[in-house]
């Protein structure tokens, strides 16, 4: 017979699992709005549901991956583009944050690992190519829900982060 061990991960999961789900239930999928430092002005949804289990499951191929880092009250996120991850400086640093509805998050790139970009999985937004140093795309998201993106010349490699709006 074999024994099953409960883990902090294991037990982080299940309460941000049900966290999501009272979210979802509250409001559906939403808009977010976002400002850049570019030109880059997207509009972009975030999706309702958002489990543990699917963030681990679209983040099993990142290696700089290890749970979803709570920032909620945080009015602003900062988010690494080209952190040091999948074999050199090809990840978003941290790969899943969690915020609170009104956070604006910034991707800001670092130069290194060539030119990356931030683009959703549902469309709603996307950023330029960029390598430059310093360079900043934003969103402010103002619905709940979960919002799975990518760099799109690294996604093979394993360049993928995640946005829980609580």
């Amino acid at each position: 017979m074999s024994e099953q061990r409960v883990t902090r991960r294991t037990v982080l999961g299940g309460t941000a699992a049900a966290a999501v789900g009272f979210a979802g239930c509250s409001g559906g999928g939403g808009t977010a709005s976002g400002e850049s430092g570019s030109t880059d002005e997207p509009t972009g949804t975030a999706t309702s549901g958002g489990s543990t289990d699917a963030v681990e499951e679209y983040l099993s191929d990142v290696d700089n991956y290890d749970g979803i880092v709570d920032e909620t009250g945080a009015s602003e996120v900062t988010v690494t583009v080209g952190a040091e991850a999948n074999g050199g400086n090809f990840g978003f640093g941290p790969a899943a944050i969690r915020v609170s509805m009104g956070t604006k998050v910034v991707w800001k790139w670092n130069g290194l690992g060539s030119t990356h970009n931030v683009v959703a999985e549902d469309g709603s937004f996307e950023s330029k190519l960029v390598a430059e140093d310093g360079h900043t795309f934003s969103r402010t998201f103002e619905e709940p829900g979960t919002v799975e993106y990518y760099c799109t010349p690294h996604k093979t490699m394993g360049m993928k982060g995640v946005v829980v709006v609580e």
